[in-house]
């Protein structure tokens, strides 16, 4: 049975809180299932899926942690997804292309030259969906805080944030086989807004 837990903000810097939530990027990678045998760089999906929020966008990074304070998940999220896609273009993407060239030869494992092949070829936001929907999200939480509301509560908390930025919605992308990830987005609000051969996107607008 899930404890309920407390949430927080992230610890701004704290290197080892941000390698704690590339640990649960890993461990919920494959549909919120743990992704640790599929690939082999441990570090690669963490930074591209949550680090640059860590980085530069603390304040809207939340946590879940248990009496311990240890970190069973997170949600983070940026209020303007346009402007943040030009941040990656000039902060992020340059040092991490260089760390992980394109068609490397020390790139074996298929997986990981999955996401060295996303990473050199990551599109950022549509415009349509960002004029509509500025804001986005992400949220992982381990297996042992999944159920009793805390994930509810910690996606609550990350939208009141991103209200009170001024955006006027939110999108997120979820895998087409979660069935149970776009469940829980419908009942908090969340409306289909395109699908493709792997990915849905969903999103909400806020009431101003």
């Amino acid at each position: 049975m899930s404890r309920t837990l407390k949430i927080r903000k992230l610890t701004e810097g704290n290197p080892e809180e941000i390698a704690r939530l590339y640990e649960i990027c890993l461990r919920t990678g494959a549909d919120g299932q743990d992704a640790t045998n599929i690939f082999h760089d441990r570090k690669l999906l963490g930074e591209l899926y949550v680090g640059a929020y860590a980085r530069f966008h603390p304040e809207l990074a939340f946590v879940l942690v248990d009496q311990d304070d240890n970190i069973q998940g997170y949600a983070v999220g940026v209020s303007d997804s346009i402007a943040f896609d030009n941040l990656l273009d000039r902060h992020w993407w340059p040092w991490l292309r260089a760390r992980y060239p394109a068609a490397s030869p020390l790139i074996t494992h298929p997986k990981d030259a999955d996401l060295v092949n996303a990473l050199h070829n990551w599109s950022g936001t549509d415009q349509a969906v960002a004029a509509q929907f500025p804001a986005h999200l992400h949220i992982d939480l381990l297996p042992s805080a999944q159920g009793g509301g805390n994930g509810k509560r910690l996606l609550l908390t990350l939208l009141d944030a991103l209200k009170e930025t001024g955006a006027t919605g939110v999108h997120l992308g979820v895998s087409a086989s979660n069935k149970q990830a776009r469940g829980f987005y419908e009942h908090l609000g969340f409306t289909v807004l395109s699908r493709g051969n792997n990915a849905i996107t969903m999103a909400m607008k806020f009431n101003m």
